[in-house]
């Protein structure tokens, strides 16, 4: 357990469905509190691009690519001797991303079986984040955002795929309860270019890490 001599520096998670908004969260987070960042491991996966031709078939294997990577991120992370923060969780590869495949048939039973015992077993490992920020977007604005970064695997994701993410992202965030969590309306929050809006953002941030404060190190 943390001692008050040896505080266990600072953990931030972000967490958001695609397009809405975490690497560029992430990387104003670095700039503002001088944190180390972890970024979602996209380009690692070789499953992906075949994930995104076909879902059915790939879903387990990159589900279980994701799980795994994720979980070293974290074991990483906890390594650090300096405040960091996460692009993207364990918990939402597993209740979000995974748990829609399995719904939609895309993950078999006895494959979530299997997925389901590992996320249990890895998530029981790991310390929970300090704060987890959740990006709420709206699904039109995901999807003009998707469309401006121009990955190439990305452009074809139907919007019923989009739809289902964002309302078990809703959900989940609804029941998290294993650390103090804040939601940010990245539609209507510009926290890179207006001024203002970073203002508001950096408030409800020191309202939150009052506590932690002296975890940044």
């Amino acid at each position: 357990m943390t001692s008050s001599e040896n505080p266990t520096p600072l953990y931030i998670a972000v967490a958001g469905t695609i397009g809405a908004g975490k690497s560029s969260l992430v990387k104003w987070l670095c700039q503002h509190y001088h944190l180390e960042p972890f970024y979602e491991p996209h380009e690692d996966n070789p499953y992906l691009e075949d994930f995104y031709r076909d879902m059915k078939r790939w879903a387990f294997q990159s589900q279980l690519f994701f799980l795994v990577r994720r979980f070293q991120h974290h074991r990483a992370m906890e390594q650090r001797a300096h405040a960091v923060v996460q692009d993207r969780t364990l918990y939402e590869d597993a209740e979000i991303f995974a748990r829609h495949h399995r719904a939609v048939g895309n993950i078999d039973d006895r494959d979530w079986s299997t997925y389901e015992s590992l996320y249990h077993s890895l998530r029981d490992e790991l310390r929970a984040p300090d704060l987890m920020l959740y990006l709420r977007c709206p699904l039109e604005t995901l999807r003009k955002r998707i469309k401006a970064r121009g990955r190439a695997y990305e452009q074809e994701i139907p919007a019923s795929y989009l739809r289902s993410l964002e309302l078990l992202y809703d959900q989940w965030f609804e029941g998290y309860d294993r650390s103090p969590k804040l939601v940010i309306e990245t539609d209507r929050l510009d926290y890179v270019t207006r001024l203002f809006d970073r203002a508001e953002l950096v408030r409800a941030l020191d309202r939150q890490l009052g506590a932690a404060r002296p975890l940044l190190r």
